[in-house]
């Protein structure tokens, strides 16, 4: 059992980006080598911006080669509380900005001739319990109303032509998500920021940023400095030290993902017949899709711990049970692949993208940073361009003062992740 990201793992192979000299300035400097960092680089070289990109490993190490490699639509905090918050007007807003974040990676992969095996397959949001399935009739209502966005309900009898297992009590089908392989997207997004100009530079960390008085930062790496106009913060979940103010304002949760051995064509198409991507209504839910070779990516919140060998093992023997539990058919099955990740979450669980202190930020994705990632990245290019409005996260900066008592480091979550848990054994 390999303890390495699938998509990572059967990626092509990256080129060594490593132990180049930094150049003694630039116009823009992206810290953070996942998808907002290399949207963000590939962008503003279009402009013809001189951009250097430092990563603390390689890109695509960090969240971005983690995930479940989902593009989906919707807004994260759903649509009703959207409305609840900020009013019909700029929930739609904010909607369309999620919906167009799927085109976005679409557009890139056509543009950029990047081959990640992208498809409009659709999500599956499966119900848990019968009242999750009965506000999933009212969401279709709202959707379709007011988002101008259809969708299909599926009984609990008419989910069996979309997954092989009776545990759930209906879906809500979006036809619109998309599938990806995100390690081969990664990739392909790195060689297309270098075609327009923009300088990577891997195993280079940054350590440290000093505002100067002219304008613009110097920019402290492990393996030198250098004078940017302007900084872009795209580190999320893997954000450090060096970004103490950010730190201090995302909640980073584990999230662990299993991928079973090649089932074949016949067996695959037994359990999600038309290759959906699903994920469940829980609150320590699951979410899972078949990979391009016919394996099965089952993924969540298994255990509410940091991420390393010992815990991903564990974590793993969790998840595969909780697999069989969906599908018995499984029992026997082997597990090829067991892996972890961070996920950066906000306090009020929306992404944030903006400027503070001269510092360019996008973060937060809570879940959704395939395609959001990708879109901020576009939008903060156009930002440092002076164009304020292309941020469609406007208005929805993080908090000035961070929340009392909080350092960065989660330690509450063990006695959340045990509330809800017991809250979704409450059938």
């Amino acid at each position: 059992m390999k303890q390495i990201p699938y998509w990572l793992d059967t990626a092509p192979a990256l080129p060594d980006r490593s132990g180049k000299d930094l150049p003694d300035e630039a116009d823009v400097v992206v810290i953070g080598g996942g998808l907002t960092g290399l949207s963000t680089a590939y962008h503003a070289a279009r402009k013809g911006a001189r951009v250097v990109l430092v990563e603390k490993d390689k890109v695509g190490s960090g969240a971005s080669g983690r995930n479940g490699s989902m593009c989906t639509q919707g807004i994260t905090i759903g649509v009703g509380e959207a409305r609840k918050r900020f009013g019909q007007e700029r929930a739609r807003e904010l909607y369309d900005a999620f919906r167009e974040a799927v085109d976005v990676v679409e557009e890139l992969t056509h543009t950029e001739k990047i081959d990640c095996d992208f498809n409009r397959a659709g999500r599956l949001g499966v119900a848990f319990k019968p009242q999750h399935f009965e506000s999933m009739k009212a969401t279709q209502r709202d959707l379709a109303d007011n988002f101008d966005h259809e969708t299909q309900l599926l009984t609990r009898s008419e989910l069996k032509s979309e997954l092989g297992s009776d545990y759930y009590h209906g879906a809500l089908l979006d036809p619109l998500s998309a599938a990806l392989h995100v390690g081969k997207y990664v990739h392909g997004l790195a060689e297309a920021a270098e075609r327009a100009g923009a300088e990577i530079h891997e195993r280079n960390a940054a350590t440290g940023l000093t505002r100067l008085p002219g304008g613009g930062f110097l920019v402290e790496t492990l393996h030198g400095t250098i004078r940017a106009k302007q900084v872009m913060a795209a580190t999320d979940a893997y954000t450090d030290k060096a970004l103490p103010w950010f730190r201090k304002r995302l909640i980073n949760v584990g999230s662990f993902i299993i991928v079973t051995e090649p089932l074949g064509e016949a067996r695959a198409k037994e359990l999600i017949p038309n290759a959906r991507l699903v994920v469940d209504s829980k609150n320590v839910g699951h979410y899972l899709r078949l990979t391009p070779d016919n394996r099965l990516a089952f993924g969540g919140r298994a255990r509410f711990a940091p991420s390393n060998p010992a815990s991903d093992v564990k974590s793993g023997d969790i998840l595969k049970q909780e697999m069989t539990e969906i599908f018995p058919q499984l029992a026997g099955v082997r597990v090829d692949y067991v892996w972890g990740g961070m996920v950066g979450f906000s306090w009020d669980r929306l992404p944030h993208a903006g400027e503070v202190n001269g510092l360019y930020y996008s973060m937060g994705y809570c879940g959704h940073g395939v395609q959001m990632a990708t879109y901020m990245g576009r939008a903060v290019a156009e930002m440092m361009d002076g164009k304020p409005e292309a941020n469609p996260l406007r208005g929805l900066g993080f908090p000035k003062v961070p929340v009392p008592f909080y350092n960065g480091t989660p330690w509450f979550l063990p006695f959340g992740g045990a509330y809800y848990k017991a809250k979704d054994r409450l059938r």
